[in-house]
Formats: structure tokens, C-alpha cells, sequence
């Protein structure tokens, strides 16, 4: 018997966890299944930009080689002048472009763990960030996220899980899976830890771009010149082209603590070469395209419509309440588990997916503590969206006590 890595132990990723297996057992069968469980652009008829599309056709001859492994210089400078634009001043040589944010994640935290070193998670997170903790023999430790307060990170929470094993916090903002867009008090609230802790911030800001309501996106960076910072950005979402995994994550503050763990970080990603060049050569294009993105996000978006449907249905369902996303595409549902009995938050989107084939995610999926919230993604047209929330105060009602 060949068995699996003890580091894979406490290692979970339920967005493409055994739920989705059922679904897929399911659609073997011949049922189709409404897939709200991901954000993925291209599975609800997104596309990239016809001119980054035929740019990156026109680069693919030039696209045969290995680049330098931290990326094209050219596509670098773009990044570096896209911070800039946001008042974060980032070398470029603190840059590195990576098969998407993922890989990147991994890398950083490979780099840096040792055993039993803790991180400070989100609650609810983006789970690639406990597994990738836990894979590398740290521990995840999760701090509140204020869903009475706009899913807000908890500041006093945050200080009574600091340890001597601390070493860095994590924020998620614009904010997966709920939406949220965490104002500059509550940014410089995390400064002040994290220098008095003497703690590097990971900022994932994948979804920086993907704003409603004419609001604005602050960069964690643009804050602090003195605190070590690495901020994770990329063109997955922003411009439909997930697929094509391109991400980037930079290094700012005082990098004179980041020396050591640049020698990390440069061992790992020289080992995988360079990332993919065919999608590091739109990177450039894609930063100086600001239009493309938007006509998603304004008031008679496409996105922006279907948020507006999906926050108001949801309300109407007995039992249900939710926080207004800012940001990106996803929703964050509570249920009233006392009223439709529902003991665990697994069984409840495994018993909806088998009777009315829809795919959503449990909140638990996200680390987070309680059995009574899910996550769905509002990609899908309306028509779509109807039909799943009918559906959803259809299954609900058939619980209730």
C-alpha cells in the first residue's frame, strides 16, 4: 500500500471537496447540474477581451523560451507601475509572476514555515490559505470576521490569538467568500499589530478591481512603508481569464527583513523555472485596460444586476439573511439552521445538490466555526439565479419544523 504524505493529514480544499464529487457522480448519470460553487468566469459565458485575446495570439511566437523565473521584465515594470498607481512602492525586483495567486500562496508560505509557526487566518478565509499553512507544518490560527459588523476583521480577536510562534497575518480583501471591502481604519488597525508584533502581512487582493457602487480599493501597502508586506494580485477575475493562470505577488515595507526569506523565496521559484509565458506577456495590456472590467461592476452591469437580485431574493427567504457584497461575485448566506433542523452545514448542501442539483458551498468549507452559512457564486445569469433560489426556498420550506 502506498499511502498519502502525513503532511496531507489537515489538508482540506472542500470547494472541490467531496461535494463536488457527488456532483460529478450525478452528471455521469446524465443530470445536469446548476455549478454555483465557484468562481469561474468562463463556465458562466465570460470572456477576455477580444484585443488581450488576439495579443496574446500575436505573442505566442515569442513565447517559446523560459523568461527569468520572477517573470518578464516588461510585464514586471507594468506591475510596478500599477502599484504605483496605488500608492505602493514596490522594486522590481520584489516582483514575482506566478501560474496564478495559487502557486504563489504555496510558495510563500513553503518559504517561510517552520513547524508549529502560526499565521493568522480569516474567518471565513479562502481555504487554500489554511491548507497551504497546514501542508507546511504551520497552524492556521483564525481570527473573527464581524458578519454584524460588514464581515469586518475582528481587531481584538486578532491580538488575543498572537503567540510567541506568530508570524505573519493574513487578509483577504476585497474579501472571499464574503464580499466585504475593508476600510482604511481597520487597514491601519492591522499595521499597528503587525509592527507591534513584529508580524508579516499577506495581503490577497485578487479581487481589487471588482468594486460596486463607485467605491474605491486601498491597497494595506499604500499604508505603511515600514511593515514587511506581500500583496497577491492578478488577471483570473478581473479579466475573465482564469484559465490561463497568471497572478503576482510583491514585496514592500522595509524589505530589509525580507532578506533571508527572499533567498526562500528565490530557491522555490527557480526550481519551477518561470511561470507560464504566453500569459505573462498580456499582463502589461490587461493593467492598462480599466474599462473592460468595469462594464461588469457599474449600476447596469451584468454582475451588478445579478448581486442586486441575489441580495434582495435571498432576504426574502424565511430564515435567511445576508451581508451586501462590495466586491468580487460571491455571497455569503446565513440560515436559521434551528428552524430547518439543518446539524451540519455538509449534509445540507450534499441533501440540496441530490434533490434539486444545484452545487453550492458550506460555510465550514471556508473554516468557519458554524454549521449556518453557505457560499454561492452569482455568476450565472438571472434566469439561472431564479431558479436556484426558487429552488432553495422550495427545499428549505420542505425542513422547516
Amino acid at each position: 500500500m502506498i499511502n498519502k504524505s502525513k503532511r496531507l493529514n489537515n489538508v482540506k480544499y472542500e470547494i472541490r471537496g467531496k461535494v463536488l464529487d457527488e456532483s460529478k457522480k450525478l452528471e455521469n448519470k446524465g443530470i445536469h447540474i446548476l455549478k454555483l460553487n465557484i468562481g469561474n468566469p468562463g463556465a458562466f459565458n465570460f470572456s477576455a477581451p477580444k484585443k488581450i485575446l488576439n495579443y496574446m495570439k500575436r505573442n505566442l511566437r515569442y513565447s517559446q523560451g523560459y523568461s527569468e523565473s520572477k517573470g518578464l521584465e516588461k510585464e514586471r515594470i507594468a506591475i510596478k507601475n500599477y502599484y504605483k498607481e496605488k500608492n505602493v512602492n514596490v522594486a522590481l525586483n520584489n516582483i514575482y509572476i506566478g501560474n496564478g495567486v495559487s502557486e504563489l500562496i504555496l510558495i510563500s508560505m513553503q518559504a517561510l514555515l517552520n513547524k508549529d509557526d502560526e499565521i493568522l487566518v480569516p474567518m471565513p478565509d479562502y481555504p487554500l490559505w489554511t491548507a497551504a499553512i497546514n501542508l507546511n507544518e504551520g497552524k492556521a490560527v483564525h481570527y473573527i470576521c464581524d458578519e454584524d459588523n460588514n464581515w469586518y476583521p475582528n481587531i481584538n480577536d486578532i491580538k488575543k490569538k498572537i503567540t510567541k510562534n506568530t508570524k505573519g497575518i493574513v487578509i483577504i480583501n476585497p474579501n472571499n467568500p464574503t464580499g466585504s471591502l475593508y476600510p482604511d481604519y481597520i487597514l491601519k488597525e492591522i499595521i499597528n499589530i503587525a509592527r507591534n508584533y513584529n508580524l508579516i502581512i499577506f495581503s490577497d487582493e485578487i479581487y481589487d478591481r471588482l468594486l460596486y457602487d463607485n467605491l474605491a480599493h486601498t491597497s494595506i501597502a499604500s499604508l505603511s512603508k515600514d511593515i514587511p508586506i506581500i500583496t497577491y494580485s492578478g488577471l483570473s477575475k478581473s479579466h475573465m481569464v482564469a484559465g490561463f493562470r497568471v497572478g503576482w505577488m510583491c514585496l514592500s515595507g522595509n524589505t530589509k527583513y525580507f532578506n533571508n526569506y527572499v533567498e526562500g523565496l528565490n530557491l522555490l521559484t527557480s526550481m519551477r523555472l518561470c511561470s507560464n509565458i504566453p500569459a505573462q506577456s498580456i499582463i502589461s495590456k490587461c493593467l492598462k485596460d480599466k474599462k473592460s472590467i468595469k462594464k461588469y461592476f457599474n449600476k447596469n452591469g451584468r454582475i451588478n444586476k445579478q448581486r442586486e437580485y441575489v441580495y434582495k431574493r435571498l432576504n426574502k427567504i424565511s430564515g435567511v439573511s445576508v451581508t451586501k457584497p462590495k466586491a468580487a461575485f460571491y455571497i455569503f448566506p446565513k440560515i436559521n439552521t434551528k428552524l430547518y433542523n439543518i446539524k451540519s452545514d455538509e449534509e445540507f448542501i450534499l441533501s440540496f445538490l441530490k434533490e434539486k442539483h444545484v452545487l453550492l458551498v458550506q460555510g465550514s468549507g471556508f473554516n468557519y466555526n458554524k454549521a449556518d452559512h453557505f457560499r454561492l457564486t452569482y455568476l450565472a445569469n438571472v434566469k439561472d439565479l431564479k431558479y436556484a433560489l426558487d429552488a432553495l426556498e422550495d427545499f428549505l420550506n420542505k425542513r422547516k419544523k
